[in-house]
């Protein structure tokens, strides 16, 4: 029992840090009143936490091969924990804003590392029951962290979805300086700061283009400018990358298509799967009238089949290529998030419950292959890169999908209300303000006012399901045609090299369910 400490101690980590992707959806209205502002300007609360995760999980995943995975994990964990207290005791949006973004720097630590760490601790079928009770907690988290929201929230204040993390980092602190022994380090490698500082800036700059488009205008010079921005900015990147000699991202793996199929599959997984709750949320709360806790929970059936489906994929699919665990997994997300996009006016949280099993299924089923597949692809000394390159795109797709559901959902419910008439203002229904509308509204309009924004929120939510779906189905697509192989080797790679990446390649094969060709 004793081996398997190491593995909470990196879990706890795990799940707080992913939880907390999600965990504010449910909260945000509750937010909006006690600091007064709406649910639009909040927006950013969700979005700056998965900008700052995407934006430096590459270049803390490079500084954790140099100065070791356990130390930077720990770090991660205080740095999360008070993070986390000043979130919980911000006085208004900004301080909340601005804190939500160092917290997500303390999870960059922390998530940059647990796949390595795993790799480092467990060999053989105990790395592949590890892996597969990561992607079972990692899998579930998300989904997790609307319910974990709604109870804290409506049983105490929205603000003990921060506190409490306290407690579990420090259960997490100690169990890992207790259990996790230290990492091998790889004293050459260095930390690829211009390429760090690029990567943030193209993906900073992108999302606030989209968050921003719609008040801007598309075509405006604004929002042109910032694209080219960002475009000039992922230029730089990839320059950087090439020309470094001690590049976080080595650019040559993605001349193997399996490599870039996990990629795509990673950043596209989120989008389809986790960006339209907040959405969800809204209209739950705003227009069904739930409390966080019963909004909540309506996403458990999502969060329910994520943490079992992964939980029996790690034990029970070994010898499965993941091109078909990732591929069908992307596909059924997709199917989840179109067989929602039948939702009506007057539909309540059941017309969802199944459409989020479906989604939490394949969530289930891809999130385990795509962790150990990517790590497999390395030597184990760039096991930090590897990690931080599939969270990487995972998150970068949390925060890009967030931002482009959004305006999606603002063009849709403006669409509706444009269509019915009747003066009903869109900006305060997409900002959590439908009850506000409705009670504005004098008796003989209130009915008609009352119709018009659940077709709104209806026409609205359908669309973000209708993209969320196409985009799972593109996703499944690209891991079936391109996911072949669990090994990209590394050009140029060393005798030594190679034969450490196909010792961690058989390792993750006979352990993660993973063929080896």
């Amino acid at each position: 029992m004793r081996k398997w400490l190491p593995l909470v101690a990196v879990c706890l980590g795990t799940f707080m840090l992913l939880v907390d992707v999600t965990i504010v959806v449910v909260a945000l209205p509750d937010m909006a009143r006690g600091l007064h502002t709406t649910f639009a300007d909040l927006q950013w609360v969700m979005d700056v936490y998965a900008l700052a995760l995407a934006a430096l999980l590459l270049g803390v995943g490079s500084l954790a091969d140099k100065i070791g995975h356990r130390r930077v994990y720990v770090v991660g964990l205080v740095l999360f924990a008070l993070a986390s207290l000043a979130c919980g005791l911000a006085s208004g949006p900004e301080v909340l804003i601005a804190f939500r973004a160092v917290q997500g720097i303390g999870g960059a630590a922390m998530l940059a590392t647990t796949t390595a760490l795993i790799a480092g601790l467990y060999q053989g079928r105990d790395r592949g029951l590890a892996f597969g009770v990561w992607g079972a907690v990692s899998g579930a988290a998300s989904a997790a962290g609307p319910v974990m929201g709604g109870l804290l929230t409506q049983h105490l204040d929205w603000r003990w979805i921060f506190y409490v993390n306290l407690p579990l980092s420090v259960l997490a602190i100690a169990m890992t300086l207790k259990f996790v022994p230290r990492s091998r380090t790889s004293p050459a490698r260095g930390v690829d700061l211009p390429g760090t500082a690029a990567f943030t800036v193209a993906a900073g700059t992108a999302t606030y283009a989209l968050i921003k488009g719609e008040d801007h205008g598309w075509a405006s010079g604004t929002t042109l400018g910032l694209f080219a921005l960002a475009a000039l900015a992922l230029l730089v990147f990839v320059v950087v990358e090439l020309r470094g000699r001690q590049p976080m991202l080595d650019l040559g793996l993605f001349r193997g298509g399996s490599f870039s199929g996990l990629m795509v599959a990673a950043v596209l997984l989120s989008v389809a799967a986790f960006s339209y709750l907040a959405y969800t949320s809204l209209w739950l709360q705003s227009v069904r009238g739930m409390g966080p806790v019963t909004a909540g929970l309506a996403c458990l059936p999502m969060s329910v089949a994520a943490f079992v489906v992964a939980s029996l994929a790690g034990r029970f699919l070994h010898g499965v290529s993941p091109r078909l665990t990732v591929g069908v997994g992307m596909l059924l997300i997709g199917a989840g998030a179109l067989a929602q996009a039948f939702v009506e006016a007057d539909s309540t949280w059941t017309a969802l419950a199944p459409g989020l099993a479906v989604t939490g299924v394949g969530v289930g089923l891809a999130t385990p292959a795509l962790a150990s597949t990517a790590l497999a692809s390395v030597p184990p000394a760039r096991g930090g890169m590897a990690s931080g390159a599939v969270n990487t795109a995972r998150q970068l797709g949390n925060a890009l999908g967030i931002a482009v559901l959004g305006a999606v959902f603002h063009a849709g419910l403006s669409g509706a209300v444009r269509g019915h008439g009747g003066g009903v203002p869109a900006d305060a229904l997409a900002g959590g303000q439908a009850a506000a509308v409705i009670g504005q509204a004098d008796g003989g309009r209130r009915a008609v006012v009352e119709h018009v924004v659940r077709e709104a929120f209806a026409a609205g939510l359908r669309d973000v399901f209708l993209v969320s779906g196409a985009v799972g189905l593109v996703g499944g697509v690209v891991a079936l045609v391109l996911v072949r192989r669990p090994v990209v080797a590394l050009p140029g790679a060393s005798a030594a090299g190679a034969s450490a990446a196909g010792a961690v390649r058989r390792a993750a094969a006979s352990g993660a369910g993973q063929p080896v060709n």
